[in-house]
């Protein structure tokens, strides 16, 4: 997902679940089953997403559901906040709006 070396957060207690993989704008990334969206973005990259009008770097903000500010979109074009979303195993996520053919 990203041309940042790292990711923002570091995982600091080995988790017990297993180890999914999604991909993230067409790149795999690996997960922990239980993980949200958010987690799983942070760990392989220092932003959620880019915003819409002017590309600056968002990582999310509350990361609890209020503030707007992690939207990616999944599966077929639906819109998710990335804190309040699970990972699954084989989940498609885009940081962007997804190619035309995707949208609902």
């Amino acid at each position: 997902m990203s041309s940042e070396a790292g990711g923002q957060f570091v995982r600091a207690v080995r988790r017990d679940s297993a180890s999914i993989q999604l991909t993230v704008d067409g790149v795999p990334i690996d997960a922990c089953l239980g993980d949200s969206l958010i987690t799983a973005l942070l760990t392989s990259s220092r932003i959620v997403r880019r915003l819409e009008s002017d590309g600056t770097p968002r990582a999310g903000f509350c990361l609890m559901g209020a503030c707007q500010d992690c939207w990616v979109w999944i599966g077929t074009g639906r819109r998710v906040r990335a804190c309040t979303t699970l990972a699954a195993p084989a989940m498609a996520v885009w940081t962007s709006l997804p190619p035309s053919e995707l949208r609902p």
